[in-house]
């Protein structure tokens, strides 16, 4: 995976520190489940274009070949994962994520203070800073908090954390198909966007991504530096918001870059098991794409990283 704008991958061989992920089930019938699942929307089965042959496309992602795909009818969430629902979670079950049994996640220095203390960069992508304490409670260390950003997606969840909080709700994390034919919002032929071809139709923002020069200087012109509210922007075509920019979102797949060639065409669900890279797919980009080195804002993009991994620009929806 890039780690330009994706975000950078736990270390394979360490151990993370404290108790493993619990299985949850109890909180699935109860009320908090049920309220999430109702705001869930329907989407209709449908054939689809999946993927992408553009050439300005990233050929190591796997994004092609573009390939027809049934999906059976299902729902999903309108929006990403929000802290206000996450807090819900965590306060029910108690528990506890893997940033913070590791005691540390991957922030974009960018958002740190200018007296944040020293942290370690990332080798090939220096923007991205290992800091201690930073989690879902702390997005940028432990020197800030979710005052005023109840409803901001949460972040610095794992697939391991986005299953955990699925098993709690009664819900699942949808497979990549679905959540490309979700954000398409069918609308038909092959877009790149939600809403169409145009990145900024008539001029307006329509996603939180970077503008300015990457990494020095976000110049915010839609609006936002890091992550903006859920529903910030219109919804597509089956109300959907913000499936482009603002956070990555975990999928149920493995991931593997030669997947859409092999792939059934009638609900795939990925690969059987982990596949070598040891990755789940991840879709949607965040707010640190900009075309100028990471055009993967688009519903035809894909990217990975493994199921511990951690960054202060991914997070998940829900589908049922």
């Amino acid at each position: 995976m890039s780690e330009a704008c994706c975000g950078p991958a736990r270390e394979p061989d360490r151990p993370a520190a404290g108790p493993v992920p619990i299985t949850l089930g109890a909180g699935a019938r109860g009320e908090a489940g049920a309220e999430l699942r109702a705001t869930l929307v329907p989407i209709p089965a449908q054939r689809f274009t999946m993927g992408t042959d553009d050439p300005r496309g990233y050929a190591d992602d796997g994004e092609g070949p573009a390939h027809p795909v049934q999906v059976s009818a299902f729902a999903i969430s309108p929006y990403a994962v929000t802290n206000a629902w996450f807090a819900r979670f965590v306060d029910e079950t108690g528990h506890v994520t893997t940033a913070e049994r590791f005691g540390d996640s991957f922030v974009f220095a960018g958002l740190l203070p200018d007296d944040a203390p020293p942290t370690q960069a990332v080798a090939a992508a220096p923007w991205w800073r290992l800091v201690e304490g930073a989690s879902w409670r702390a997005p940028e260390g432990p020197w800030s908090d979710l005052a005023g950003r109840e409803e901001h997606p949460v972040v610095h969840v794992s697939w391991e954390d986005a299953t955990a909080f699925c098993a709690w709700s009664g819900t699942r994390l949808p497979t990549e198909a679905e959540w490309e034919a979700a954000a398409r919002g069918g609308l038909a032929g092959d877009h790149h966007y939600p809403w169409g071809d145009e990145r900024e139709p008539g001029g307006v923002h329509r996603m939180n991504v970077f503008q300015g020069t990457f990494p020095g200087h976000d110049t915010g012109e839609d609006g936002f530096v890091g992550t903006c509210p859920v529903g910030s922007y219109p919804a597509n075509g089956y109300g959907l918001h913000e499936v482009t920019g603002n956070v990555w979102e975990w999928c149920s797949d493995w991931f593997d870059p030669g997947w859409y060639g092999v792939s059934p065409t009638t609900d795939p669900t990925g690969p059987a098991g982990p596949t070598p890279a040891g990755a789940k797919v991840m879709r949607g980009g965040s707010y640190l794409c900009h075309d100028s080195y990471c055009w993967r804002y688009r519903v035809d993009a894909r990217s990975s990283n493994t199921p511990d991994s951690t960054t202060g620009n991914l997070g998940f929806r829900v589908a049922g």
